[in-house]
């Protein structure tokens, strides 16, 4: 039986198969779009950072936010003090799209990552195009050369590129990929259990001058705090701010945690 992560690059891949559109095309759009927000560099100022998520369901959860407006909730994420935002735009899985980013993005000051299931070089020129500021590689659904070409490519463009990972092996191949951005996952992809404790554990693996993201099962200040005692520059968190009756309020609760 397939995993989750397995159905979902699956079906992206088989779109990407179907994808004629020229790509020298695409680059050029994407390297004549404006110039891109700093990602990186919000992430390393003093304190633990905030990357704000803007995500409607989840394939363990269901929906999270009905009626959710992107422009709305990314200017509470703004007003609370988040130094970035995340954007879901996988249509099929997660119900959000393109014109979500476009829309949060516009509405506010701040550096977005498109948060998606980059599979090619298409992906990352749209990506740009759309207006992201970063994009995601997930190194449990990419081979090496993808994670190299792909990687290239988004800097080539001025992207900030967010390499994701969720145990030491997949650690050491983004490290050998010559990731300076890591995303540690605390939600296994293949089964969506969360692991509370695998952040901590990574951090000591990560060498010094690379910035350090942790994703996934962070539900308040009190997780924020452990992470960034644990060496973490930021947190990435969705669903406990989506689904909450006030974001402005709970952005700045984590983004209270020392």
């Amino acid at each position: 039986m397939s995993t989750v992560l397995e159905r979902i690059v699956a079906a992206h891949r088989q779109r990407a198969a179907t994808d004629e559109r020229p790509l020298d095309a695409l680059v050029d759009a994407a390297r004549a779009a404006p110039p891109p927000r700093p990602f990186t560099a919000v992430l390393v100022e003093p304190g633990l950072s905030v990357v704000a998520e803007i995500k409607r369901r989840s394939p363990s959860k269901g929906e999270l936010a009905l009626g959710l407006v992107p422009a709305l909730l990314a200017k509470d994420y703004e007003a609370g003090g988040a130094d970035c935002l995340s954007v879901l735009t996988d249509t099929e899985f997660f119900g959000g799209s393109a014109a979500d980013l476009v829309e949060a993005r516009a509405a506010c000051g701040l550096p977005v990552l498109r948060k998606d299931f980059t599979v090619s070089e298409r992906d990352v020129c749209d990506a740009r195009v759309m207006g992201a500021d970063a994009v995601l590689l997930i190194v449990a659904a990419l081979g090496d050369r993808e994670l190299a070409r792909f990687s290239a490519l988004a800097g080539d463009l001025r992207m900030a590129v967010l390499v994701e990972v969720h145990d030491e092996g997949e650690l050491d191949r983004a490290l050998a990929a010559g990731a300076d951005l890591v995303g540690v996952n605390q939600r296994d992809l293949r089964s969506f259990d969360v692991d509370r404790e695998r952040a901590e554990r990574l951090a000591a693996r990560i060498p010094p001058g690379v910035v350090k993201v942790a994703e996934s099962g962070i539900g308040g200040p009190s997780d924020a705090a452990a992470l960034s005692g644990a060496g973490y520059d930021a947190v990435l968190v969705g669903e406990s701010l989506v689904t909450s009756p006030d974001p402005v309020a709970a952005v700045r609760a984590l983004k209270g945690a020392p």
